[in-house]
This record gives structure tokens, sequence and C-alpha cells, in this order.
């Protein structure tokens, strides 16, 4: 008597529990619903229709009703276009030299920071600074310095249109050796308005990416440094076999956002050079703007979309390959 009595408590203390969670999760979700909605209507609904419309020949934004199913045509049209081909080039060469610098900047930075000096909340500070201002604001002081009649310039004693030269920065190195004229366009590099703006980015993008580290190194134990000390391993010996491992993760957070970055590559181009000179600052963000809305060309809003689903195709598989090779062992 006494055991059934206490499983019919049993069931309904477990039954009231279960209740109990049932209202906890819908209080939950009927506070969370207004968000959900909205990322429904303007996330995924907005992705779902992007994605239609790339199989369509739909030339306004909202025109669906005059589109054309035209199938795969213009993701085979965008592997042929001349100005997609080369804004994914750019975003190739933005891509390999911006990473590699921001990442590598960081971690001296952060390294720097961490060290145990007076006066590194000042520096912290002034180091941070340029990642608090808007990437308009800081496009438009670039843009300042970079004038012929600029700052840089000044300081250089130099005349150079740094915005306006789209002369390759390997070009001079592959004459030299007789390969000038054989060599493709895309093998000679970022043009020298390419690299002013890569300058920009890596001047911005560096602060941010110093305090994930810095974050990072000042949860490290200091115990670990001093068994390495006492195996020998102090300096730079530390720094390679000690730090640089235990920051593996945080390695591997930062390229992949820079690497997200560096293919939405917009707003400095929209501002300083609107994909010139000769499109060797154009990139895949800002072309596809173009082509969506007809800004200086025709509207050609499927085509658009195609070309944003291949550019999210292109984040997604080097995101992926870069996870693997930072984080195996």
């Amino acid at each position: 008597m006494a055991t059934t009595t206490t499983s019919t408590a049993a069931s309904g203390g477990s039954s009231r529990a279960k209740s109990l969670s049932r209202r906890e999760a819908m209080t939950a979700y009927l506070f969370i619903s207004p968000y959900l909605i909205t990322a429904a209507i303007f996330t995924v609904g907005l992705l779902a229709y992007a994605f239609y419309i790339s199989f369509t020949d739909l030339s306004a934004t909202f025109a669906s009703k005059n589109a054309k199913f035209v199938g795969l045509d213009n993701y085979i049209r965008a592997f042929t276009d001349k100005d997609f081909l080369a804004a994914l080039g750019n975003a190739f060469w933005y891509f390999v030299i911006v990473t590699i610098i921001q990442t590598i900047g960081a971690i001296l930075l952060a390294v720097l920071l961490n060290a145990k000096l007076q006066g590194m909340r000042v520096f912290r500070t002034l180091l941070y600074s340029p990642s608090v201002a808007s990437s308009i604001v800081m496009s438009l002081i670039f843009l300042w310095l970079y004038l012929p009649t600029g700052f840089i310039n000044f300081f250089l004693g130099t005349d150079i249109a740094w915005l306006t030269t789209p002369n390759r920065i390997f070009a001079p190195f592959w004459s030299a050796i007789g390969l000038g004229e054989t060599i493709p366009t895309f093998l000679q590099g970022p043009s020298v308005a390419w690299v002013a703006i890569m300058v920009l980015a890596i001047f911005t993008t560096i602060p941010t990416f110093m305090v994930m580290f810095l974050t990072a190194l000042q949860d490290v134990p200091g115990y670990v440094y001093e068994a390495a000390a006492i195996d020998g391993a102090t300096g730079a010996r530390a720094f390679w076999y000690i730090t640089l491992p235990l920051l593996r993760p945080v390695i591997a957070l930062v390229v992949i956002l820079g690497t997200i970055g560096t293919f939405q590559v917009f707003d400095q181009v929209a501002i300083l050079t609107k994909g010139g000179p000769l499109k060797t600052t154009l990139t895949p963000a800002y072309l596809i703007y173009t082509k969506t809305l007809g800004t200086g060309t025709q509207a050609e809003a499927g085509f658009g979309a195609a070309m944003a689903f291949i550019l999210a195709f292109v984040i997604v598989a080097i995101t992926l390959i870069q996870r693997r090779l930072i984080e195996q062992d």
C-alpha cells in the first residue's frame, strides 16, 4: 500500500513538473516571438526570395510578376562574367594580404599590451580607438590622407594619386625578369589603389582582433610560463611553443571572421573608388549592389542574387578549409 501511494505521488509530481516546464517554455517563446517573427520575415524569408529570383531574369528588385524562370543561366553567366571574375580576383588578394597581416599584427600588439608595464591602459585605449569610429568616418579620413596634396604625400615627399593608380604592385618584378607581358593580370597582384584600401582595412580591424587576443592571453595561467621557464623555454621559445598553441582557437576565430569580412568589403570601395580605377578595386559585394539596383548600369536583380549565393558558397568553403587546417592536431 505504501509503495502504491509513493508511486502515485511521484507520478503526480512528475506531471506537475512537466506542466510547469511547458508553461515556462511557452512564456519564453512568447517573449522572444517578436525576434523570431522578424527573423523569419526579414532573414529566412528574404533569403528564400533571393534564392528564387536567382533563377529568374528579374530586372527590378520587386517587379517579379514579369520575371521569367531561366534556370541556371545566371549562375553560368556569373562564372564567365569578366566583372565578377575580376571582383573575385581582387577579393582573393584582399583576403590573402589583409587576413595575414591583421592576424599577425593583432597577436603582436596583444602580446605587447599584455606586458606588466605602467601606462598600458592608456595605450590600449589609443590603439583600440580606430575601431570605435564607423567605417564611413575612417574612409573619409583616409580619403583626405590619400589626396595628391594630402598628408601621406607630404610626409613621403611624393605626389602619388593613391586612389586612382591602377598599376599592379608585382608588375615591375615580372617585367624585370622579362615576363611582364606573359603573366596574367591576376598574378600581377593588387593595384596601388587596392593596396591603399587594404591599409585602411588593416588599420581599422587590427584593434578589434587585438582585444580578442589580449583577452585570451590574460586567461593563460601564469604557472604555465613558470613551468616552461624551468625547462628553458623563455622569450621567443615560450611565445612559439606555449603562447601560439594556446591561442589556436582564437586564431581560428579571428581568421574566419577576417575572411568573412574581406569578402564582404563594400563601404570603403563605395566611398573611396567606386570600383575603379579600371575595376582594380571592384569587390563582389559592390558589384552585386550595382547589378541588383542598377547603379550606373542596368538593374539585374536575378543575376545579382546568383552572384550573391556564389559568393556565400565561396566564403563557406574557405571558412571550412581554414577551420580544418587551423584546428587540426
